[in-house]
């Protein structure tokens, strides 16, 4: 029979040290998992560095950049006395569970993710593509399935991600017998997908080359009412939300939505100008990222803590998910290690 989780659902999730988290990063994610996610379920919530190997990396960065991540996940509200957050390089099952997945996916399966597409095209033209890119799903799907995950909480983007997780999980457990629950994605109602303020066509990314656009949960006031302030609209005189014709404005109203708890349609009747919208967005995204701002201060004078938060969270999660993987390698006919 599949492991189960006690009956309690359980929730997984991480974010990529690719870049400095986003306000796309908090809206579309974070922030519910700290107001909802960890309290309603047994949550772990990951900085998944390893994912920041696949592409051209600068080591320090990566470490530097790890670090941030998990203590802005903390400052966010995520409570390790009611969640577990870890750093996934420290939890080695995930390492183990992602061969079984590659052995478990086609070639054909991975070459048809759009991010890998994507990605790899800027790659080529910078020199090479890692075959770890290509392979990427395979670790995103041990990283989930490790942990009999019945929810996953991302953004729209990873949604094909899952997909295929859900695809390699009931492949699995046909070939070999019940080993992983089959999770299922969650997406947040509004803002799932923040745009760049200057590309509003473009999801609002950690890794954008070019960042006027980019809104940064540590970005200090003054930066982030400029760069609403520049958002892209378009040439019509009147506020309305139509995200195919407008995309521009409708991010806007989106972010304004999500940060106000309002419904972007009903909130783009209120305003007669953009000028007036772009000074309540800027004013509304200071006074949500304040708090997460403050609270990051604190925890980074401090960085023994967060490390201390990471190890337990690790040894959890390491004691979580290493049965389910034993059992994995012994269905597949490999010998235990003693």
């Amino acid at each position: 029979m599949a492991m189960t989780t006690g009956g309690r659902t359980r929730i997984f999730s991480g974010v990529q040290p690719t870049g400095h988290l986003t306000l796309g990063n908090y809206l579309g994610a974070v922030r519910r998992w700290a107001e909802e996610d960890q309290h309603r379920a047994d949550a772990l919530f990951c900085v998944v560095n390893l994912h920041a190997l696949t592409v051209e990396h600068d080591p320090a960065r990566v470490r530097r950049l790890s670090r941030q991540a998990a203590t802005l996940l903390l400052a966010s509200g995520l409570d390790p006395e009611v969640c577990t957050v870890f750093m996934q390089s420290q939890v080695d099952e995930h390492l183990r569970l992602s061969y079984l997945m590659e052995c478990t996916a086609s070639d054909g399966e991975m070459r048809r993710m759009i991010q890998y597409k994507e990605k790899a095209a800027a790659q080529r033209a910078k020199g090479g593509v890692r075959l770890s890119l290509l392979t990427y799903p395979a670790l995103m799907a041990a990283d989930i399935l490790a942990y009999g995950t019945h929810e996953v909480p991302v953004g729209e983007d990873q949604r094909q991600h899952v997909e295929l997780t859900r695809d390699l999980a009931v492949r699995f457990n046909q070939r070999y017998g019940a080993t992983f629950v089959v999770p299922r994605t969650t997406l947040p109602a509004v803002a799932a997908r923040v745009m760049d303020l200057q590309e509003p066509t473009s999801k609002m990314g950690k890794s954008r080359a070019r960042t006027a656009g980019v809104v940064y949960l540590l970005d200090e006031p003054e930066v982030v009412r400029k760069k609403v302030l520049r958002a892209v609209t378009d040439a019509e005189p009147e506020v309305a939300y139509d995200p195919e014709q407008r995309p521009g404005v409708a991010n806007l109203l989106n972010v304004l939505a999500a940060c106000t708890g309002g419904d972007p349609r009903r909130l783009a009747e209120g305003y007669d100008s953009y000028g007036a919208l772009k000074k309540d967005v800027a004013e509304a995204v200071v006074e949500t990222l304040r708090p997460v701002r403050e609270r990051h201060a604190e925890l980074a004078a401090d960085p023994a803590s967060v490390d201390a938060v990471l190890r337990r969270g690790a040894e959890r999660a390491r004691a979580l998910a290493r049965p389910r993987v034993d059992a994995a390698f012994e269905a597949v006919g490999l010998l235990p290690a003693g």
